[in-house]
């Protein structure tokens, strides 16, 4: 099937290569002339493991296409996707203009019926808008049909979750976009969920919610483990293995960050409120977040006393493993928090350096984790990536004016560490 993506960032480059792998033909279409340039020269704007090399093989295999043109995508293209970005306001709403304007952009240049599909997470009711938007700027009166096609990817194994996906949400009421959809996602072994358009983007808002609410419970958890004289991770073990709760999302931390969970969390609430429903729930799940990174920051405090002139070592910048993704990070909101203070912060991370140098150059960026713990009076370890547990923390120790530890993602063994001769303080525990 010959398909389009229009907004070739994280959501539309990766689902591009996606689908180009399992033999569609796909043309990404991005506005950022600098954008295609690099990605026809075969440069990832983004790190996600595996996507590089999809998108190099598709690119050669002829099935995946770079380009700037709506035109050209709306013209050679049955299916067209909208994965623009949809960033947050202020007051928790979220910015529909480019959406809009994406679709005022096809609506000029469309001559034949085409299944428009939002892909790009969005406030209920949107695709509404989006078909009344087509309807009336398009002069030359063509047919088609707007379809909700919610994502579910999670950054760092966003290439897994496309191609073996729990569900597909279709939200249509046109049989014959319904059946084109199918067409699209036949190669993919799933269950396929047809509701209508309202309740496919209630479903992404709701489920991400949800998630962001179990992280949110067992953080909340973890005070009273830890004024109980408890452990969170056993009591969140305990709980996984019922299987009505299960294990996902119960792992206690400094809080939830990236580009997904605060942004929907927030645009969740301002929907309720809007359709005449506070949504107190979801407020305090949001306040219990937050709080937690202050309950962090209280226990570097109680330990450190003065963080001026400290020597903070910070393991990961990334909001989460396996992306370079540094967006609404809870590592760099502590790293900004101890620039305040006075504190000198010296980082290090597998993947997000880059990232984090053009929101953070007064940071000193290490070219190890090694050089982070060099005359640290302590390391503080805020993203989750596999290799910070199997480094040589005995090497580590000898090279901190204080053996101390504030493991904000419960990564390490606390008993070896105390063992090993750290101060070690988890969440929790």
């Amino acid at each position: 099937m010959k398909i389009s993506i229009i907004g070739s960032g994280y959501v539309g480059l990766t689902t591009g290569a996606c689908f180009a792998d399992i033999g569609h033909e796909v043309i990404c279409i991005d506005n950022d002339s600098n954008k295609i340039k690099s990605l026809l020269a075969g440069n990832i704007p983004i790190y996600e493991p595996g996507l590089e090399e999809l998108v190099k093989k598709n690119v050669k295999k002829g099935t995946l296409h770079f380009t700037e043109s709506i035109e050209e995508g709306v013209e050679k293209s049955l299916v067209i996707f909208i994965a623009v970005p949809t960033p947050p306001l202020e007051d928790g709403s979220v910015d529909m203009t480019y959406i809009e304007k994406v679709a005022r952009q096809i609506a000029a240049v469309l001559k034949d019926y085409r299944v428009i599909v939002d892909k790009s997470t969005v406030p209920v009711k949107t695709g509404e808008k989006v078909y009344q938007t087509i309807k009336r700027y398009n002069s030359h009166k063509s047919e088609f049909d707007v379809v909700s096609n919610p994502e579910f990817l999670r950054e760092g194994v966003a290439i897994h979750d496309l191609l073996h996906p729990d569900r597909v949400v279709i939200g249509a009421t046109s049989e014959r976009a319904i059946k084109i959809m199918k067409e699209v996602y036949a190669p993919f072994k799933a269950p396929i969920l047809i509701t209508d358009l309202n309740s496919a983007e209630l479903i992404k808002h709701a489920s991400n919610s949800f998630l962001a609410l179990k992280i949110s419970y067992i953080n909340a958890l973890s005070r009273i483990c830890e004024a109980a004289g408890a452990n969170v991770q056993m009591v969140a073990e305990g709980m996984g293995l019922d299987h009505r709760i299960g294990k996902h999302f119960l792992k206690a931390g400094i809080g939830w960050g990236g580009s997904c969970f605060p942004k929907d969390v927030a645009a969740f609430i301002k929907i309720s409120q809007e359709l005449g429903y506070d949504f107190k729930l979801l407020k305090e799940v949001s306040q219990i977040n937050n709080d937690q990174k202050e309950i962090f920051l209280r226990k570097i405090r109680n330990v450190l006393w003065v963080l001026k002139d400290k020597r903070i070592g910070l393991l990961g910048l990334a909001f989460k493993n396996n992306t370079d993704d540094v967006r609404s990070s809870v590592a760099m909101d502590l790293a900004r928090v101890f620039l305040k203070e006075g504190a000198i912060v010296q980082a290090f991370d597998p993947k997000a350096m880059g990232k984090a140098k053009e929101l953070l150059p007064s940071i000193h960026y290490c070219s190890s984790a090694l050089e982070v713990a060099e005359e640290a009076d302590c390391i503080v370890l805020a993203t989750e990536w596999e290799e910070f547990i199997n480094l040589d923390w005995k090497s580590m120790k000898s090279k901190m004016i204080s053996p101390i530890i504030f493991d904000g993602r419960n990564l390490l063994d606390k008993k070896k560490m105390i063992e090993m001769g750290y101060h070690y303080v988890g969440v929790g525990n």
